[in-house]
C-alpha cells in the first residue's frame, strides 16, 4: 500500500502493518512530514518540528523490525503537546519569557513512548500557560480548526487535536485540568482519554523554569489522544504507571479489565443538558441520537437518576478548587486585587463567578474543607457506579466557535441557542469528571453543519478500561472519526 493510504489509519492497524513489513517506518515518517509541510501552513498545529531526529529514529525502528523486535509503538510517528519536555527542543508553554528555554531531558511519558518505539515528529501548539480553550500564543501564533480555519481547535491540547484530525501522525499526548484533552478532541472530531487522577505520572510536563521533579498537581492529568478508541488504550498502556523515582512505587500499574465486552451488557446513564449550563441544539441532538442508537442496540439506557451528584453543587466546588490551584501561581499584584474583591463577596453568593473568585484566594483551612467535600463527592460517584457502568454527557455546550482572542477572558461570551453565557462557565462540563478524578473518554459523534460534535464517557475510579471499551464498541457500531474535507487528500 502507498504511504498515503495510511494517512488516517489507526495506530493499531499501522503497527500491525509495520510488524508485517507492509510499510516501513521511514515511509510512514516521510509521509507524515510531507503532510505537515504541505498542510500545516494553514493549520499551524505542529509548532516545533524535529524531522531529522524523527527520520533517524525511523531508520533505527526499521532495523529493529527487521531483526524481529516487537514493541507496542515501534516505528509509529506521533506528536507531543508543546508542554512536555523533549530533550533538545524548546518548552515554553506559550510564554515569550521562556522562548529560548531548551529541555535537557525527556519527560517521563516521552521516555516511555520512545522506549516503546514511538517516533517523535515534533510538538504541538498550546495557549499561553495552557490557560484557554483556544490555542494561540505570541511565540507560535494561532492554531486553526481543520474543519473550519476560522474557528478554535480547542485547548489547551488544541495543536495535538488539530494534528490528528489533519493526519499528522496517528497518536498524540496532551494534558487536562479543565478539559484540555477532551475539549480539543470534541472540537476536532477525534478521541481523547482523561485518565483517572494519578494513573499517568506527569514528571517533565513542567513549565520552565521549574525542575522536572516527580509531582502530581491537584486535578491535573496527562493522557492520550488518537483517531480511534483502541489507539487510546494502546497509548495509555505505554504511559501508565507511577514514577519510578518516587520511593516505594512499582513501575507498572495493572488497571482492572473492562466490566463488559459486549455493547448490550452496559448500563448507561445519559445526560444531554443541564440548566446550569445548557447545551445547544447541535450537541443535544447528537447526544439524543446516540441514546436512541444505544437503546436500539439493547443497551440499558437511563435518562436520570437520584444517584447522580448534584451538578450545580459539584460545579461550584470544582470552580473553587480549580481556581485555588490556578491562583497559587498568580502574580502578587493580581492576587492582591482578587483578595480585595473576594472580601466584598456576600456569604450567600453562590454563582460560578463568585466561586471562581473565592477559589483564587482560598485559605488552606478552607481548602481542607473543600477537599473533604470532594471525598464525599467521590463516595457518591462510587455508589452510582454500583448501578451504572458509564455516564455519557456533554464535553462542551457548543461546537467549535470562531476565534476570539479578546485579552480579557472575563469579557468573552459563548452563545448557546442565541443566549450569551460567560466564557469561563464552560468549565462545568469538563469539571464533572475532573473534580472527582474519574476517567473520561471523549468520542466523536459525526458532524453537524460541517463541525464535529461528541460526548464524554465517564467511568468508575481506576476503571479506565471500561469507558475505553465502551467507546470502542460505540465506534465499531456507529462510526467514529471523519476526516476534515479540507485535508482529506
Amino acid at each position: 500500500m502507498a504511504a498515503s493510504q495510511w494517512t488516517f489509519a489507526t495506530a493499531v492497524d499501522t503497527a500491525k502493518a509495520l510488524a508485517d513489513r507492509t510499510i516501513s517506518s521511514v515511509e510512514l515518517t516521510r509521509h507524515a512530514i510531507d503532510r505537515i509541510e504541505r498542510h500545516d501552513g494553514r493549520i499551524n498545529a505542529v509548532c516545533v518540528r524535529d524531522f531529522d531526529r524523527a527520520l533517524a529514529a525511523a531508520r533505527a525502528a526499521d532495523a529493529a523490525l527487521a531483526r524481529g523486535e516487537r514493541r507496542p509503538l515501534l516505528g509509529l510517528p506521533l506528536t507531543f503537546k508543546e508542554s512536555y519536555n523533549v530533550a533538545g527542543l524548546p518548552t515554553t508553554w506559550g510564554n515569550p519569557q521562556h522562548k529560548d528555554f531548551i529541555a535537557t531531558e525527556d519527560a517521563l511519558a516521552v521516555i516511555r513512548v520512545k522506549d516503546a518505539g514511538g517516533i517523535v515528529l515534533g510538538k504541538t501548539n498550546v495557549p499561553l500557560g495552557l490557560g484557554d480553550w483556544q490555542s494561540y500564543n505570541d511565540i507560535y501564533g494561532i492554531t486553526n480548526n481543520p474543519f473550519d480555519l476560522g474557528r478554535t481547535p480547542g485547548g489547551s491540547s488544541g495543536g495535538s487535536a488539530a494534528a490528528l484530525a489533519a493526519g499528522f501522525g496517528s497518536l498524540s499526548l496532551g494534558s487536562d485540568i479543565g478539559g484540555s484533552l477532551r475539549v480539543p478532541a470534541f472540537h476536532c472530531g477525534v478521541f481523547a482519554h482523561k485518565p483517572t487522577y494519578g494513573v499517568v505520572a506527569s514528571r517533565g510536563h513542567t513549565p520552565p523554569p521549574f525542575q522536572p521533579l516527580p509531582n502530581e498537581a491537584d486535578l491535573a492529568v496527562t493522557g492520550p489522544m488518537a483517531r480511534s478508541a483502541a489507539d487510546l488504550a494502546l497509548l495509555l498502556d505505554v504511559i501508565a504507571g507511577p514514577d519510578p523515582l518516587e520511593a516505594g512505587k512499582a513501575y507498572r500499574l495493572d488497571l482492572p479489565l473492562p466490566r463488559h465486552h459486549r455493547l448490550q451488557d452496559f448500563r448507561v446513564l445519559v445526560i444531554a443538558s443541564d440548566p446550569l449550563l445548557p447545551t445547544d441544539a447541535a450537541v443535544r441532538g447528537a447526544i439524543e441520537r446516540l441514546a436512541a442508537e444505544l437503546a436500539g442496540a439493547r443497551v440499558s439506557v437511563t435518562r436520570e437518576s437520584p444517584l447522580l451528584p448534584d451538578f450545580a453543587a459539584s460545579s461550584r466546588l470544582y470552580f473553587r478548587m480549580l481556581h485555588a490551584f490556578l491562583g497559587a501561581t498568580m502574580p502578587p499584584e493580581i492576587y492582591a486585587g482578587a483578595s480585595q474583591a473576594a472580601v466584598g463577596l456576600p456569604a450567600d453568593a453562590t454563582s460560578l463567578a463568585a466561586e471562581r473568585l473565592r477559589g483564587l484566594v482560598l485559605s488552606h483551612r478552607d481548602w481542607i474543607q473543600a477537599n473533604a467535600a470532594r471525598a464525599r463527592l467521590r463516595a457518591q460517584w462510587s455508589l452510582l457506579f454500583e448501578s451504572f457502568d458509564a455516564v455519557v454527557c456533554p464535553i462542551m455546550p457548543t461546537p467549535a466557535y470562531p476565534h476570539d482572542h479578546s485579552p480579557d477572558m472575563g469579557q468573552r461570551r459563548i452563545t448557546i441557542d442565541g443566549v450569551d453565557h460567560a466564557y469561563g462557565d464552560q468549565f462545568v462540563w469538563p469539571g464533572i469528571a475532573t473534580l472527582p478524578g474519574l476517567p473520561a473518554t471523549a468520542i466523536p459523534l459525526g458532524l453537524v453543519n460541517g463541525l464535529p460534535v461528541g460526548v464524554q464517557i465517564i467511568g468508575p475510579f481506576l476503571e479506565d478500561r471500561t469507558p475505553l471499551k465502551f467507546a470502542e464498541l460505540i465506534e465499531r457500531e456507529f462510526g467514529g472519526f471523519v476526516p476534515p474535507p479540507l485535508f482529506a487528500d
